[in-house]
């Protein structure tokens, strides 16, 4: 059964295919917002994603751009929670607190591919996540980040480079 099928069968109310749908994307999108956000990050707005998606279900007027539209929220959930991060931060420097680094991040070995896109900036570890990691299309890319298909290529290349040179660094210091 395709995506929008499932679709437009819980935009009938039938709960079985919502739970399909939900079955068939809960793996990516999880996996979405842990590459942009990390594992501890990622079951919080994992479920805030899979709420804003049952809410605007019935409000979805193209099936068929189903995965797009999942997508684009999943990005809106994910820059919502850098920012409130960020906000958080910037309070926390104001305030003249001391920031403290989270220890258990520096335990955790990761693959070498993993830690250099972690150290990518947002822009470009999300063009390459969409694009590779969740395979999306340059024009699904363009249509959740809301920018010309040409500007995904370009971002593409710049991220491409750029992770090359991360990955570079690691050698360097080996």
């Amino acid at each position: 059964m395709t995506d929008e099928l499932l679709v437009v069968r819980a935009q009938l109310g039938e709960r079985v295919a919502l739970t399909e749908l939900v079955a068939r994307w809960r793996v990516p999108v999880w996996t979405y917002v842990r590459r942009m956000l990390g594992a501890d990050r990622a079951d919080d707005v994992t479920q805030e994603i899979w709420l804003a998606v049952v809410r605007g279900l019935p409000r979805l007027h193209e099936p068929d751009r189903f995965t797009p539209w999942l997508f684009t929220i999943a990005r809106r959930s994910v820059i919502d929670r850098l920012r409130t991060e960020y906000a958080r931060e910037q309070t926390a420097l104001t305030r003249d607190e001391p920031v403290t680094d989270d220890p258990s991040e520096a335990v955790v070995t990761r693959v070498e591919l993993v830690a250099a896109l972690s150290r990518l900036p947002v822009i470009e570890r999300e063009i390459l996540v969409l694009f590779y990691l969740e395979d999306l299309s340059v024009q699904d890319c363009a249509h959740i980040c809301q920018i010309p298909a040409g500007t995904v290529k370009s971002r593409l290349s710049r991220a491409r480079r750029l992770l090359r040179e991360r990955l570079n660094e690691k050698e360097d210091q080996s």
